[in-house]
């Protein structure tokens, strides 16, 4: 359904103007002068010709039924004209207009209903509030920007359209060639899922920008995403990551922009690529968009300047990247035409005074190594450097590699005509190596997620009518919150083991069921109007006998009481103290475009001081349980540390999962932990302490 928006046989251009400094004549300009081989159709109620074409009074008025209608009138026009393109059977609908949903409540009441008209109609509209729509191969610039990119293999799909307006100058600059360009707007129907589910199947897209502020639908980017990015590298740049930036992408298109560590979450589950800037969005995009995929972590340097070589294994190091090591063969090979000064090891110094020649010889070498995974050819204007002719010998190399081949040729204008025949021929050029070496990282990290095992997502049976009973209650109590007796209850419906515990009403009846769980133990004051039990007084550990146990209760009870005296008293806990077991913390939090999203961490210092978390969108695999956990650096504790031995880590992985279903059967839970989870030593599962619900 969206092919009209792309290969439409006739167009409309709605608002159509003789006046060049009006967006109806630009739009219209760009159409015409594109290069489009369908019919054009400009519209205004003036009638007349613009641009030489003749001027409709309206849509009623067309000689045929056109494909697509592009709409650069006063937003307050907008829904009498998708009316009208609806009834002549239009099917796709471009809303330049601003004045919509970014503007207030009046602008959405006004988008929902064109909206509700395209759907009545059958119609799919992008926008409104956008730039529009630019598809090379086909010649179609329906959009205000100033003029036609390159042809290419990179498609952007971005939330902004200014800032698409500015990265399309750049590209046409820089000669960088794009297969699509979509400014979203307000993304009211078609969504960036949308375009990237329909990207994913273009012949003449290689790899997938996107500038994201806000997803329409989290899940459902997830899913899409998942999809497509096995089939080519899917590369966003996110912005709103701050408290302000929230703000501003809130007032720029009127949604909601969810949390980072939620959008950060989905781009690992997806296979999505994040890139931290614009800049090293598009030098991700140029390392993919015609070089082989990479296989691997290791990487070959061949340079003729030894400082920036430096500069790039440093990076190497620091991004997760490996220097290969070269094997003799090619060491020798290496040995036999270089200068005896030059550096055969990795990274691979052929020296200032290298001519093209050999320094092409020295990175075809390398390239043919079985244990490079990609090479970085570096090259700096010396006096005696023969800069288009390394370039030459670089491309000849990288045509038949059979791996990535980038370049770093640095400098201004002396090194200019060497990057020039680098990048008119596919091998991508950064002028710095940390650039250079956080694109091969983005290649290789591509790598491993099309290689990653899919995971399996278990259900594990929850007893849902025991944990709906205990929501039930907590509702009709008017209460948010859930206490630690009810949260242990859901847990225990959940098959997640929890400690041994009983609540006492009164000191006799506590040196009773201290006897029955036995020593040492933990008491806790149980109250629905005290959450925070510690700065109440209300927990004492290590109990080692009945009358440290009996002095307890009461000390517990008079501490509440003092604390807060109209609090309900409901006893004191007594549970089990669980020893030589490492404390983990799991919980859940909600967010507003992804749902559900859940946290692991090692408790104590890793989770209070180092926030050593990690976090996945629900539902999860077993793999992004995996992945959870080795993300943390704590990790390293549970599988054994020094005299540390190792923990159940397949029992965190378990309660993981469970918590998991437990969100997914029951989406009114708003926040939950679990902390702490104390994990045995192998084999002996892990047992939750404390939990706390909020609904």
């Amino acid at each position: 359904m969206l092919t009209a928006f792309f290969h439409p046989a006739s167009v409309a251009l709605v608002g159509a103007s003789r006046d060049e400094t009006k967006l109806g004549y630009r739009v219209l300009k760009n159409i015409v002068e594109g290069g489009f081989a369908g019919r054009v159709y400009p519209v205004n109620p003036k009638g007349g010709e613009v641009l030489g074409l003749k001027c409709y009074p309206d849509i009623a008025s067309l000689p045929e039924s056109v494909d697509l209608a592009v709409l650069v009138i006063p937003a307050t026009f907008v829904l009498d004209v998708v009316v009208a393109c609806g009834q002549r059977g239009t099917r796709a609908v471009i809303v330049i207009s601003a004045g919509f949903r970014e503007a207030g409540d009046e602008g959405r009441a006004r988008e929902r209903e064109v909206v509700a008209a395209c759907r009545r109609y059958g119609m799919r509209l992008i926008g409104p509030n956008c730039l529009g729509v630019i598809d090379v191969p086909a010649r179609l610039n329906a959009s205000f920007a100033a003029e036609m990119p390159p042809a290419g293999r990179i498609a952007f799909v971005s939330q902004s359209g200014a800032l698409g307006t500015a990265v399309l100058d750049w590209a046409v600059k820089e000669g960088v060639g794009l297969s699509k360009f979509v400014s979203v707007g307000n993304m009211a129907d078609v969504s960036e899922s949308d375009l990237i589910e329909m990207l994913a199947d273009d012949p003449d897209t290689s790899v997938i920008l996107v500038y994201v502020e806000g997803i329409a639908d989290g899940k459902r980017f997830i899913d899409v995403c998942r999809m497509a990015s096995k089939k080519k590298p899917i590369i966003a740049v996110k912005s709103g990551v701050t408290s302000s930036g929230l703000k501003a992408v809130s007032s720029h298109t009127g949604s909601l922009a969810g949390s980072d560590r939620a959008y950060e979450a989905a781009f690992k589950q997806a296979g999505v690529l994040r890139a931290a800037s614009v800049e090293e969005l598009f030098d991700y995009a140029l390392a993919f968009a015609f070089q082989p995929k990479m296989a691997g972590d290791r990487i070959a340097i061949v340079t003729n300047a030894g400082g920036p070589a430096v500069m790039a294994t440093d990076a190497a190091e620091k991004s997760g990247l490996k220097l290969a090591t070269l094997s003799d063969a090619t060491r020798a090979s290496l040995a036999g035409f270089l200068s005896p000064a030059a550096s055969t090891a990795n990274p691979v110094d052929a020296i200032g005074d290298c001519l093209a020649a050999p320094y092409g010889r020295a990175v075809e070498t390398v390239a043919k190594d079985p244990g490079v995974s990609a090479v970085l050819a570096i090259l700096t204007p010396q006096v005696v450097t023969q800069i288009p002719e390394s370039a030459q010998e670089v491309v000849r190399v990288a045509r038949s590699a059979g791996k990535p081949v980038a370049g770093c040729f640095m400098g201004g204008e002396r090194i200019s005509a060497g990057v020039r025949i680098l990048v008119e021929n596919g091998v991508p050029n950064y002028p710095f190596p940390e650039r250079a070496v956080a694109a091969l990282r983005g290649m290789c990290a591509y790598g491993r997620w099309r290689e990653k095992p899919e995971g399996v997502r278990r259900r594990p049976s929850i007893d849902a009518h025991a944990v709906r009973e205990v929501f039930k209650r907590a509702r009709r109590e008017g209460r948010a919150t859930l206490g630690d007796t009810e949260g242990k209850k859901v847990l225990d419906a959940c098959g997640i083991r929890t400690v041994s515990s009983e609540v006492a009403a009164d000191p006799d009846r506590c040196v009773e069921i201290a006897h029955r769980i036995g020593f040492p133990l933990v008491m806790k004051l149980v109250s629905p109007d005290i959450l925070h039990k510690t700065e109440a007084g209300g927990v004492r550990v290590g109990i080692r006998s009945e009358e440290e146990a009996r002095k307890a209760w009461q000390e517990i009870v008079d501490a509440a009481r003092a604390y807060r005296p109209d609090a309900r008293i409901e006893g004191v806990q007594l549970q089990e103290m669980v020893t030589e077991a490492t404390e983990v913390i799991i919980g859940v939090s909600r967010d507003a475009q992804f749902g559900h999203l859940l946290m692991f961490g090692l408790g104590g210092i890793f989770v209070e001081l180092m926030k050593d978390v990690s976090f996945r969108v629900v539902p999860v695999s077993t793999a992004d349980v995996d992945e959870m956990l080795a993300e943390t650096k704590g990790a390293a504790i549970l599988n054994g540390f020094r005299n540390i031995p190792p923990s159940d880590v397949d029992a965190v992985k378990d309660v993981l999962v469970r918590v998991s279903a437990l969100c997914e059967e029951f989406p009114e839970i708003a926040e939950m932990d679990i902390n702490p989870l104390m994990v045995r030593r192998q084999g002996k599962g892990a047992v939750a302490v404390d939990v706390r619900f909020g609904l």
